[in-house]
């Protein structure tokens, strides 16, 4: 044996006791992860807190304050390099206190858009944000102007933002409802925070309320946007990382420019997706809040249950024209309820359409729209009452409880699916 085949018998055995050890360091590894995760799914407390999808009775849960109440805007900040996203600082114009709220709510406007052609003014009500902690003093609430779609022609751009963008002005006076929404946080442990374009902001109200508690758990802040023009609070959120070990950021952008430097202004490039959480997060039972738009929920929500998180351990919030529908295991009863409401059928009287329902749909809304039948809607989570219906006949039931009582014989078709055959006045 000379000196060379003996260097390659030691390398080899060196080589495979390492990939040995690496294996068994692993194994123990995912064993102590997975009884974590069998630990956490057996709180009765997380059972009882985070069952939203179930068919629930209307149940509203008790606001800051009924109706709208007057704010006045304090201060008006473009965050963004391309102008296009503005912070309103909005206090109470009777001056009393501000309620405390949970952080990823957000805050409903009426807005009286008035139409320069017909020479009249139309109340519009639109759901936005809140982008920072609770305090006592202000609402924050963060706002993307919305262009024309390019891939619809002669579409306009977003009535409600452009308004707020070029109308609304420090000093002026707006119709505000209480805090809502039953996207918010709440919990004990690790928390990963997942933010793509204007999805950042209620990370934002989350993230402040955390540091501000100065709680120690784990935050991991996903934040993506195209480049450096529309990547907002930069200087902010590094400050929040140089003082907060607690705190990961992780910065994507999925179109650099060329003055972009990868490692200062941005941390990877492409999208935020299931490869980057698993490359970077640790083997833990985290908390996943998830706020972007659609393309983004359709892929990143299953493909997060795919990589074992549990439901309980998925929030999300989507904007945009749709709703992300969670999937569940279907028991033998939820098979039945499923056959029997795939058999009704809905009936929209004012359009002259009958449809039969599709189960698979998130709600009433969803389902109309699919269908091409445009209703007003604002939050689309039960809260400003935009989307409220009247029911000529049959009956609905609420995929989660509103935080508003719709009138007698109404019904909010935002969180709402047929019970029996139904007729609506849309």
């Amino acid at each position: 044996m000379n000196t060379q085949e003996l260097t390659f018998i030691i390398f080899t055995v060196v080589a495979v006791q390492v990939a040995i050890f690496a294996l068994i360091a692993f194994y123990r590894h995912w064993l102590s992860y997975d009884e974590l995760k069998k630990r956490l799914d057996n709180l009765t407390d997380y059972q009882e807190e985070y069952a939203p999808h179930s068919l629930l009775s209307v149940s509203p849960t008790k606001l800051s304050w009924t109706g709208f109440r007057d704010f006045r805007v304090q201060r008006k900040v473009v965050e963004d390099q391309n102008k296009t996203i503005c912070s309103f600082f909005l206090t109470p114009v009777d001056r009393n206190p501000l309620p405390s709220f949970k952080p990823g709510q957000f805050l409903t406007f009426q807005l009286n858009i008035k139409d320069e052609v017909k020479q009249i003014s139309e109340k519009l009500v639109r759901c936005y944000s809140l982008s920072d902690k609770p305090s006592s003093d202000y609402f924050r609430v963060t706002i993307k102007r919305v262009p024309a779609p390019s891939n619809v022609p002669n579409a306009p751009p977003g009535f409600a933002s452009n308004y707020f963008h070029d109308k609304v002005h420090e000093g002026d006076i707006l119709a505000v409802k209480a805090p809502a929404g039953h996207f918010y946080f709440e919990g004990k442990y690790p928390i990963a925070l997942i933010g793509s374009g204007i999805g950042i902001t209620p990370m934002l109200s989350i993230l402040n309320a955390c540091i501000h508690s100065e709680s120690k758990r784990e935050i991991w802040l996903y934040y993506g946007v195209r480049n450096s023009d529309e990547h907002i609070m930069k200087d902010y959120l590094e400050d929040m990382v140089k003082t907060h070990q607690n705190l990961h950021l992780h910065v994507v952008y999925s179109q650099p420019k060329k003055p972009d430097i990868k490692g200062t202004d941005y941390h990877h490039s492409g999208h935020i997706d299931i490869t980057l959480l698993r490359l970077t997060l640790l083997l833990k039972p985290y908390q996943f809040y998830v706020c972007g738009p659609k393309r983004m929920m359709e892929t990143l929500v299953p493909n997060l249950r795919d990589w074992g998180v549990p439901d309980s351990n998925i929030h999300y919030e989507t904007f945009g024209p749709a709703s992300l529908v969670k999937q569940e295991k279907p028991h033998p009863s939820s098979l039945e309820a499923e056959t029997r409401t795939s058999e009704l059928t809905v009936v929209f009287s004012q359009s002259g359409k009958t449809y039969q329902w599709n189960s698979s749909a998130a709600s009433l809304l969803e389902f109309a729209e699919e269908n091409g039948i445009q209703i007003d809607s604002g939050c689309r989570a039960g809260s400003c009452g935009s989307c409220q219906t009247t029911i000529k006949s049959g009956e609905v039931e609420y995929v989660q409880s509103p935080d508003i009582e719709p009138e007698q014989g109404t019904c909010l078709l935002c969180v709402s699916v047929p019970k029996t055959h139904l007729t609506l006045s849309a």
